[in-house]
Parts: C-alpha cells; sequence; structure tokens
C-alpha cells in the first residue's frame, strides 16, 4: 500500500467499506427530510471520505438518492455509471479537468483508482442509509459478466 494512502487512513480514521476500500462518514445533517423514494425520513444529507488504493474497486452497487463523487487527491478515479443495459465510464481528476459526477439515485454505479490511491468524497441527498444500499443480485451479476465482461472485477 502506497504510503499517502497509508497516512490518509490513519489521518481521517478510514475503515473498511463493505464495498471495498476505506470510508469515514464526514457528515451527516442533523436535519431530516421526507424520502418519497424511501418512503420514511432521512438525513437532508451525508458526506463521506472513500479512498480506493491500487487493486481494489468498489464494487457494483446502488443507493436510492443522487450521489455525488468529488475528487480530493492522488490518481484519477474511475467511475462507472449504468443500469444494466449500458454503462458509461468518467475520469474523476488527472488531465480531465472533472472534478465531480452524480450518479443519479437506483443506478449502478463501481470504481477503481487508476494508480496507486485516490481520495474522493462522496454526498448523497436525501442522506445515505444502508438500508438504501444494494449490491447486484446473482441474476444481475450474472448479466454483467454476460453483457459486460470487461466489468466483471467489479462484482
Amino acid at each position: 500500500m502506497n504510503d499517502r494512502a497509508k497516512e490518509l487512513i490513519e489521518t481521517l480514521g478510514l475503515i473498511e467499506h463493505p464495498e471495498g476500500g476505506y470510508f469515514k462518514e464526514a457528515y451527516r445533517s442533523g436535519i431530516n427530510v421526507f424520502s418519497p423514494t424511501a418512503e420514511s425520513e432521512r438525513s437532508a444529507v451525508t458526506e463521506i471520505y472513500f479512498l480506493l488504493c491500487k487493486g481494489q474497486v468498489s464494487r457494483f452497487h446502488k443507493v436510492l438518492h443522487d450521489e455525488f463523487w468529488h475528487f480530493f487527491e492522488g490518481a484519477p478515479l474511475r467511475l462507472i455509471d449504468g443500469d444494466l443495459q449500458s454503462f458509461e465510464e468518467f475520469e474523476l481528476g488527472g488531465a480531465s479537468t472533472n472534478y465531480q459526477h452524480c450518479i443519479q439515485g437506483g443506478r449502478w454505479q463501481a470504481a477503481e483508482s487508476t494508480g496507486n490511491y485516490t481520495l474522493v468524497g462522496c454526498t448523497v441527498a436525501p442522506g445515505f442509509d444502508f438500508a438504501d444500499f444494494a449490491f447486484l443480485s446473482e441474476a444481475e451479476a450474472e448479466s454483467v459478466k454476460q453483457h459486460f465482461a470487461t466489468y466483471a472485477k467489479f462484482i
């Protein structure tokens, strides 16, 4: 693991995330809002630090609400956004000068660092709740393997 990545894990107090990489919630709004999508209240907004090291991936997952990815430092991030019928790739950071991207709620997403490490922030509004989080089902994973073999490593 890269020395800077180790430093970030320690300094920011990051822990392992179920989808891969490391994270820490940095902010959770004290204001609650009703989410028609979740049919219950959620924090108005949440923010995490998210770190991916070389060789790690953020596995395909989705959340109910819009998620904004913000590039902070390290190598550019390869971000994948799709609906199981088609996928788009975005590069955050580096020469692209694109430092943020929104994944709309309910869409599949995955990511990886293009170098030794990438530190990003992820903001979800209404706020993130693990009840709103899902990985691919077995059938969906098989569909990705069959139709999008290049993305199999993100399952």
